[in-house]
């Protein structure tokens, strides 16, 4: 009694922790790692992990949420942080494990959640910096530019407003324009159009290598979600030496690769395949090294992505971030799992007021700029300002643009509820997962100390036991069927020991063998991900 009071008092200081925590702005890494110890320490179904530390000394953590065997129960992995300027994934992934430890801790009973909350600390701690600017790249000293030397050519604040936000150049020359809604806004000219550029673009600061660009070998290293095997941008900048050059990327491959129970990983991050599934194409799945999603998978992820919509509600999403060498890719083309991601959140699409000119190419930055100011968000933009610049002596020279961080990551309570129902759409995935069982087992008598057995290997969940490309790629460990004989047992007919390669969800496959003596015999059937049960069986 005294025990569960205790429990129940650190679950509502928790709620208290979470609710302070989340009215106020995203947390840095000193504050998450406090917030984790206080969810691990609140519940004895929670516990955490430093995984490594980067080169800048942040921790990589993982939470896992579970009871019993954790890690022979069906898991999903969500994983956040995989994109450096994607603060609010970090917070979303955070969220579902105090969702579920306050709010749904029976799910643990038959699923284990290993939470990886932010893959890019270096990165997001810039946000927290004296300079802010968006980064993706870790802490390690990287020679983008290729010329011997590393990181020469940061960025620099010229404005002195404590942001790197853009520069423009007047200058006949160049390919920008102001865009027709909004001139704060710069475009490509489009000379198809008849468009003429006015301005030279580049990011705020100075040619310090004078090589005619502009912090293109500044601070901020490798990016996490650029820097995994699948379709990886070889001599890209970002992209790393090689793949899973990176303390954290090896640290989080090397715990999945160890986790057999994983079926499914869930990312919070700029790829999207929730809002719209993935299309299987043809031709990308007949390739040696496969670039579609494989036909059955195709189906799956339009089930789960109809239950995404529904659930979180959001509308007008833009088109997926899907580059080389991200994560959320990763998970489905090379560890075979079935992979979701989703940014959790974006600008919502706005009109405008009568006044306003018309959006007409849906300009992500114009459509930014009048949600923020609907929202009454005052620091979303900074007004361009003339500067003298020593690269362009006798030029009008301006600073300013969109400030970073904010397109990705809104003030907090602009985001409602949708932590909730993201922690309510990961318990429906939980739902679906595959489920082994043995049912309509029957044995009978055939003669001469024979017996017949017969069972069907049933999957009582909606999603299949091996994802189409699980099964090609032979990385998931199949479904095992064993039976368990004494000495004076034998087995006529049948295998002692067969692996199957899938069973579909809501589908059985039946099983039989032909057992010589007496007693009774086990029936042992699963895997990890599947959930193991058993059956025994009075020979006759």
């Amino acid at each position: 009694m005294k025990i569960k009071l205790m429990r129940c008092c650190a679950l509502v200081i928790l709620g208290f922790i979470t609710t302070l925590v989340q009215a106020q702005d995203y947390n840095n890494a000193q504050q998450l790692a406090q917030r984790l110890r206080s969810l691990a320490s609140s519940s004895s179904s929670a516990s955490l992990e430093s995984l490594t530390k980067t080169l800048g000394g942040k921790d990589i953590w993982m939470l896992t949420l579970g009871t019993g065997d954790v890690d022979n129960k069906p898991a999903i992995a969500v994983v956040g942080g995989v994109e450096g300027k994607h603060l609010l994934g970090v917070e979303m992934a955070v969220r579902f494990a105090e969702d579920v430890i306050a709010n749904r801790s029976e799910l643990l009973e038959n699923t284990t959640f290993y939470v990886f909350p932010n893959m890019s600390p270096d990165a997001t701690e810039q946000y927290f910096a004296a300079l802010k600017y968006g980064r993706s790249g870790n802490a390690k000293p990287t020679d983008d530019d290729r010329d011997g030397r590393l990181d020469e050519d940061p960025f620099e604040d010229l404005n002195g407003d404590g942001m790197i936000t853009m520069m423009r150049v007047y200058d006949e020359t160049g390919d920008w324009t102001t865009h027709a809604a909004d001139a704060r806004v710069m475009v490509k000219a489009d000379k198809s159009k008849g468009e003429k550029g006015t301005y030279k673009y580049f990011t705020e600061g100075r040619d310090n290598d004078l090589d005619g660009k502009f912090n293109e070998d500044g601070q901020g290293g490798i990016h996490f979600n650029k820097s995994l095997t699948y379709e990886y941008a070889y001599f890209t900048p970002g992209a790393g030496e090689h793949p899973v050059s990176e303390l954290e990327n090896r640290a989080l491959l090397d715990m999945l690769y160890t986790k057999w129970n994983i079926f499914s990983v869930v990312t919070f991050g700029p790829g999207n395949n929730l809002s719209s599934p993935w299309k299987y194409n043809r031709a990308g799945a007949s390739k040696r090294v496969v670039t579609s999603i494989l036909n059955g998978d195709d189906d799956i992820n339009q089930l789960v992505s109809s239950k995404y919509n529904e659930i979180v509600g959001l509308k007008d999403a833009p088109r997926s971030d899907d580059q080389g060498g991200d994560f959320y890719q990763w998970a489905y083309f090379h560890f075979g799992k079935l992979s979701f991601g989703t940014p959790g959140w974006w600008v919502p699409t706005v009109k405008g007021d009568s006044t306003a000119a018309p959006n007409k190419d849906k300009n992500a930055e114009v459509n930014f700029i009048r949600w923020a100011a609907q929202e009454g968000i005052n620091n979303a933009f900074v007004e361009w300002t003339a500067i003298d610049h020593p690269d362009f002596p006798g030029q009008k020279v301006e600073v300013g643009g969109v400030a970073p961080f904010l397109m990705m990551n809104p003030p907090l309570e602009k985001i409602g509820d949708l932590g909730e129902k993201h922690a309510e759409f990961i318990a429906e995935l939980a739902g679906m997962q595959p489920e082994i069982k043995l049912v309509n087992v029957k044995s009978e008598s055939v003669g001469k100390g024979l017996t017949r057995i017969t069972a069907d290997l049933y999957n009582a969940g909606t999603l299949p036991t091996h994802s189409t490309m699980g099964q090609r790629s032979r990385w998931l460990r199949r479904v095992k069927v064993a039976l368990q004989l004494d000495g004076n047992q034998e087995v006529v007919s049948g295998r002692k020991v067969q692996l199957i390669r899938n069973v579909d969800g809501d589908e059985a496959q039946q099983l039989t063998w032909l057992i010589k003596g007496k007693g009774s015999v086990t029936i042992e059937a699963g895997a990890p991900h599947t959930g193991i049960v058993s059956s025994s069986v009075d020979l006759k």
